[in-house]
């Protein structure tokens, strides 16, 4: 299990369209069976017997699914817990009680599905880049199949029955990874961001509800899931996405245009700090990377790749980093690593 956890997952490591300022493209499905009670109520029996249930019915669809591997959190120490989280496999709230619950990972990661959590399933996919239509139809394929062998809480009135009430109706959250330098330093983000509510999304951090932006990075979701059909949910994100993507891309090459070589200069001091600095910590590197990574947008850096940059921005993570030297690791010690962790696959 250990050495499976290092492995990067489809997102990381994958190609897509519009990646130079998509990060990820992520849908989440919240389902709940009928004959038990919400997971906060649920007692010790009903918990295992939800989990044997949901087990049992995955394991059905397994010639489907493919590569279907069932992890019980309680058996996962708490270092593999975390590093399940820094790879957006499951939630911080997923690992923090591990008791009862699991996870289900297949198809190379992009699907995963947490058991016991605010709902009952959450069932994800994560693909990289601006795939959201092909997240939803993966995700959809596994939720169908489950729905096969598992009687969901569902109402004709108000759609799939979930734990918080913002979730009632589809039960989708779909979500799209932006990454926004441009905006960012032209003082736009915080406008653009902000107005989102109007149209019924929100921005988050890197790490969903409740996590800072760093990095200039924004998850940007939908905020409501009643009273909408998926389509009208996936084709507002898209619009909204899209329009963003746009100006991030217009007022790049404004920057490029009006900053010229102050800018290259920014993107070249980001990157030799990366490959000399002797101990940097997480929240630098996450900066630092994130101005390579615009400088590798706009063809100034031709030999360093997205999918290494969106891989060096999970396994620089405290959790992952010590796993990666196998110890436990203090946080100096961890910044010592850490810098030469992005070296070595910087140099590669």
């Amino acid at each position: 299990m250990s050495a499976d956890l290092l492995k990067p997952s489809k997102w990381m490591v994958g190609e897509g369209p519009l990646n130079d300022v998509v990060i990820s493209s992520r849908i989440r499905l919240a389902r709940n069976l009928k004959a038990l009670p919400f997971p906060q109520l649920l007692n010790t029996d009903q918990a295992q017997l939800l989990l044997q249930k949901v087990r049992k019915g995955i394991f059905a669809n397994e010639d489907q699914l493919g590569n279907v591997e069932f992890i019980s959190l309680r058996e996962l120490e708490a270092l593999d817990r975390q590093v399940l989280v820094e790879k957006h496999l499951i939630s911080p709230q997923l690992a923090e009680t591990p008791a009862a619950r699991a996870v289900a990972l297949a198809a190379e990661e992009t699907i995963s599905i947490m058991v016991n959590e605010e709902d009952h399933l959450r069932i994800q996919c994560i693909l990289p880049a601006f795939q959201i239509d092909e997240a939803f139809v993966a995700a959809d394929r596994v939720d169908d199949l489950l729905e096969n062998e598992l009687d969901y809480a569902f109402l004709e009135k108000y759609g799939y029955l979930t734990s918080c009430p913002t979730n009632v109706g589809t039960g989708l959250r779909a979500s799209v990874m932006l990454h926004l330098p441009a905006l960012v330093m032209t003082n736009q983000a915080g406008k653009i961001l902000s107005a989102l509510t109007k149209v019924g999304l929100t921005a988050r951090g890197l790490y969903g509800e409740g996590s800072e932006a760093v990095g200039d990075m924004f998850q940007i979701s939908n905020q409501i899931t009643l009273g909408q059909s998926e389509e009208e949910i996936l084709s507002n994100l898209k619009a909204v996405c899209t329009q963003i993507i746009d100006q991030e891309h217009k007022t790049r090459e404004d920057l490029r245009r009006n900053w010229g070589v102050q800018l290259e200069d920014r993107v070249g001091r980001a990157l030799g700090v990366l490959l000399h600095c002797k101990m940097i910590s997480s929240e630098e590197a996450v900066k630092l990377l994130s101005e390579v990574r615009l400088g590798v947008g706009l063809g100034y850096i031709t030999d360093i790749s997205i999918p290494t940059l969106n891989q060096l921005l999970v396994y620089i993570q405290p959790a992952i980093l010590q796993k990666i030297y196998n110890a436990n690791l203090i946080p100096q010690d961890r910044d010592i690593k850490r810098a030469q962790l992005i070296q070595s696959q910087l140099k590669k």
